[in-house]
């Protein structure tokens, strides 16, 4: 087990130096003109293909990090150059994720590739949970997964929302009902291969902000899948399904939800994300706060900028050790007993939200504008609230934690 340290070893600084120049070099001079066109940055995500960071082997290195720090790492460097394009890049590893969490070592081995391509050939992955009557509340769920025993098929039906990818992927992870008597844990997640008959894209959003990423809806109708792509395999499910339903006769322990064992392993990053986009707005105002000069003097010199400065700086730094903490826990097999997990996310994507606001108050007018890139921070920073468990949620994971009694 590896031992906690603040010291990264020499491969993770040269991995991370190589992800800070691609982030400065490449993304960063691409930002301003995805986020107005609103449209995924292709040539950028076909660029990172090129080097070796949008590939299963380089996330695979960094997931299977020792340390638990290679993933928080990534994940921090990318989104200090911006979070739009960055989510580009690596939103597909949400759907691996899912993948890795509930797939068999053949779904593994034969999916999670065909989700990335190659740098010739660049392709993307979708991870569908939320719909629009179920976003937190994952036990009103109402896409259905219903299994037609005479061709080993499953169909699904349903409408999901908040995709990132959604439509234009050409793998659709999808969660689904298949006992609507066992609420979240009668949930199952299936593989939607390439050009699969009766998925199609909905409505794609118009965002605030990471408007470099696409989020669409997706809806599935009457989409027949094969019996493989039942994550886990039907004997696994239907194991599971039996011990839901003894231990809801019985009140005894929880069972693992399918999409809650993917997002379980996924906040730690996204909190990496909001403390990459945080240092980025702190960096911004630093360097303005020292060079813009007001009464003769630097802006640096007044207590009121340089107090908030330190606050933010102070904020940055602990919320990266809760990230770490709790990505180095999850690595080693240490349980979050006080939902460390959540911890992590909550307050690094809250620090996100008052660093980047407090960036554009340093600047000023300047910060106001989109000549200056704090506004667009700004607008990117208020989704790590909102995505993969609100803030209101991760409080509620965390008491419940704390608590043992069931917080509503």
């Amino acid at each position: 087990m590896a031992e906690f340290t603040l010291d990264l070893n020499d491969d993770q600084k040269q991995v991370r130096d190589w992800l800070h120049g691609f982030a400065a070099d490449v993304i960063r001079p691409a930002a301003s003109e995805w986020d107005e066109r609103e449209e995924t940055p292709w040539p950028v995500i076909q660029e990172a293909a090129k080097v070796g960071i949008y590939s299963l082997d380089f996330y695979a290195q960094q997931f299977f990090d020792p340390t638990g720090l290679g993933i928080p790492m990534a994940m921090e460097e990318l989104f200090w150059g911006d979070a739009g394009i960055a989510l580009s890049i690596v939103g597909t590893g949400l759907a691996a994720v899912g993948v890795l969490a509930n797939g068999t070592e053949e779904q593994i081995g034969t999916w999670i590739p065909q989700m990335y391509g190659d740098a010739n050939d660049v392709k993307v992955a979708a991870f569908c949970s939320s719909e629009p009557d179920a976003g937190s509340d994952v036990a009103s769920m109402r896409t259905r997964a219903v299994y037609d025993q005479a061709k080993d098929e499953w169909v699904l039906n349903g409408t999901k929302t908040w995709v990132t990818n959604g439509g234009i992927a050409d793998v659709h992870v999808v969660v689904a009902v298949v006992d609507s008597e066992l609420g979240s844990k009668g949930h199952a997640s299936f593989i939607v291969p390439p050009n699969t008959p009766g998925l199609s894209q909905g409505q794609k959003f118009k965002k605030h902000g990471i408007r470099a990423s696409h989020t669409a809806e997706v809806v599935l109708e009457d989409v027949r899948v094969p019996g493989h792509c039942l994550l886990g395999g039907k004997e696994r499910l239907d194991q599971r399904l039996a011990r839901a339903r003894e231990r809801a006769q019985s009140g005894g322990e929880r069972v693992k939800n399918a999409a809650m064992a993917t997002f379980e392993a996924s906040r730690p990053a996204v909190g990496a994300m909001a403390v990459g986009t945080a240092r980025a707005a702190y960096e911004v105002a630093l360097d303005y706060a020292r060079t813009r000069t007001q009464f003769g003097r630097p802006i640096i010199d007044n207590q009121g900028i340089a107090f908030q400065l330190a606050d933010m700086r102070t904020q940055i730094d602990a919320a990266r050790l809760l990230v770490w903490r709790a990505s180095w826990m999850a690595t080693t097999g240490k349980p979050f007993e006080s939902a460390e997990g959540s911890m992590s996310k909550l307050y690094a994507s809250e620090t996100a939200k008052k660093v980047t606001a407090q960036a554009i108050q340093i600047l000023g007018g300047n910060g106001f504008t989109r000549e200056y890139p704090v506004e667009r921070m700004h607008r990117d920073a208020a989704i790590y609230t909102i995505f993969e468990g609100t803030s209101e949620i991760q409080r509620l994971v965390i008491a419940r934690t704390l608590s043992g009694l069931p917080i509503r």
